[in-house]
């Protein structure tokens, strides 16, 4: 069986932006989504109420921050969503210790599950 509170969409770059836009239409089918250096969204019909991270850098030179992950929290925000922005020192890149964070901070902390039996 599969847990529908834990299925969840992510992406880097143009990936990021295809999960945002699918997770964001199919959101009765992803709890989460997890967007890396997203560029944009495709505006339409919204499903569900995904729980949403989004991450970028304050020096992303491919998709600047203030045009791109700005924005996209900007318009999440405007349709009535709450999505965690964090920003980071850095460039167009998806650190470790930020996608760490963001599943940790969606998920909780993988360490404190029940061990399988």
């Amino acid at each position: 069986p599969i847990d529908p509170a834990r299925v969840a969409v992510a992406g880097f770059s143009d990936g990021a932006s295809y999960a945002l836009s699918a997770g964001l239409i199919n959101g009765d089918l992803f709890s989460r989504v997890f967007v890396f250096s997203g560029g944009y969204f495709v505006p339409g019909r919204i499903g569900g109420r995904p729980e949403i991270y989004v991450s970028h850098g304050y020096y992303d030179s491919v998709l600047p921050i203030e045009f791109t992950g700005m924005e996209i929290v900007r318009v999440l925000r405007d349709d009535g969503f709450t999505p965690y922005f964090r920003e980071f020192e850095g460039g167009h890149e998806a650190p470790y210790d930020v996608v760490e964070e963001a599943f940790e901070l969606l998920f909780g902390d993988p360490s404190a599950e029940a061990p399988a039996t």
